[in-house]
C-alpha cells in the first residue's frame, strides 16, 4: 500500500470515528428530550433494521431487558414519551470514549453518567458502561448492538436549586 492509500485509510477512520460520535451523541440528545414531540423516526434511523438494544447485568437486565429490531427499540424508547413525559429532566454525559473502526464495522465504549428527575419529582443518578457496535449502512454509521450495564445507581434529593452559587467573596 502506498503512502497516499495509507493516508486515505487513516482519514477515513478519523471521519468514521467522528460520524460514530455524532450518532451516539444524537441518540443521547433525543433520549434527553423524550416526549410526544420527539421525532421517533429520527431516533429509529440511528439504528440498523436488525439492531439489538439490551440491558446487561443484574440491575439493567431486570429493569430493561432486551429488544431486537429497530421497531421494537423505537417502541420501547417511545414508552418513555408520554404525557406528562416520564422525565422532567434527563441529561446523559459520556466519557472514557474508545472507538475502534474496522472498515464498515466499529466497536465503541463509553462510561455514561445519567442525571434524571422523573415526572413524580424523584431524582436519580445512574452510571453505566456502554458497549456499542456500529455498522455502516447506506453511507451512514448506525447502532447495530447497544448494551448498557449499570455501574451504580442512587436516588438524590433534587438537581436544581435556586440557592445562590457558592463563590469566593469579592
Amino acid at each position: 500500500m502506498n503512502e497516499i492509500d495509507v493516508l486515505k485509510e487513516r482519514l477515513q477512520a478519523l471521519e468514521s470515528e467522528r460520524d460514530i460520535r455524532a450518532c451516539i451523541n444524537r441518540y443521547m440528545a433525543l433520549c434527553d428530550e423524550l416526549s410526544l414531540q420527539t421525532p421517533m423516526d429520527e431516533l429509529g434511523d440511528l439504528f440498523t433494521e436488525d439492531a439489538v438494544w439490551e440491558g446487561k447485568g443484574k440491575r439493567y437486565a431486570n429493569s430493561f431487558g432486551g429488544f431486537q429490531g429497530r421497531d421494537a427499540i423505537v417502541t420501547m424508547l417511545g414508552s418513555y414519551a408520554s404525557e406528562p413525559p416520564h422525565f422532567a429532566l434527563n441529561v446523559h454525559f459520556l466519557t472514557s470514549e474508545l472507538i475502534v473502526v474496522e472498515r464498515d464495522h466499529a466497536h465503541a465504549s463509553w462510561n455514561m453518567l445519567q442525571t434524571s428527575t422523573f415526572a413524580s419529582g424523584a431524582s436519580h443518578l445512574n452510571s453505566a458502561r456502554l458497549d456499542v457496535r456500529f455498522k455502516q449502512q447506506e453511507g451512514r454509521w448506525r447502532i447495530a448492538h447497544f448494551q448498557t450495564e449499570n455501574l451504580f445507581s442512587r436516588p438524590v434529593d433534587h438537581w436544581q436549586s435556586d440557592e445562590p452559587l457558592p463563590v469566593p467573596e469579592k
